[in-house]
């Protein structure tokens, strides 16, 4: 599962480098849940052709992100992300604890609501 997870984050990454075949049999195969045999009968090939257009497909998406880096460096932004607002969160509640600076607490709102639109 995690696997399939994984190609399909790679193929919204990296989809609109590959062939539209290529695209079209991922994206049945991995977003669809369609069987490679029900693929091979929409697209009047055989299961075979279609297994080995994903597999190459999938060592493109592999390849690509092993090259650029895209996917891992979107994770380690948006762990970060979560990071700033967790740390923008302890801020606010201590403000709050400790007297309430109305600037304080503009701003922890203020750096949460950047962490918010830069994770979207």
């Amino acid at each position: 599962m995690a696997k399939d997870l994984e190609i399909a984050i790679l193929l919204d990454f990296y989809g609109d480098m590959l062939t539209p075949k290529q695209r079209e049999f991922l994206d049945c195969y991995y977003n669809e849940d369609l069987s490679l045999a029900e693929i091979a009968v929409n697209v009047g090939i055989t299961r075979q052709g279609v297994r080995d257009a994903i597999k190459r497909a999938e060592c493109q998406l592999c390849d690509m992100e092993h090259r650029l880096g895209l996917v891992e460096r979107f994770k380690e932004v948006k762990k970060g992300l979560e990071e700033i607002t967790e740390c923008a969160n302890k801020i606010s509640a201590e403000n709050r604890r400790t007297g309430l600076s109305r600037e304080i607490s503009d701003l922890t709102v203020r750096i949460k609501s950047i962490a918010v639109s830069l994770s979207e």
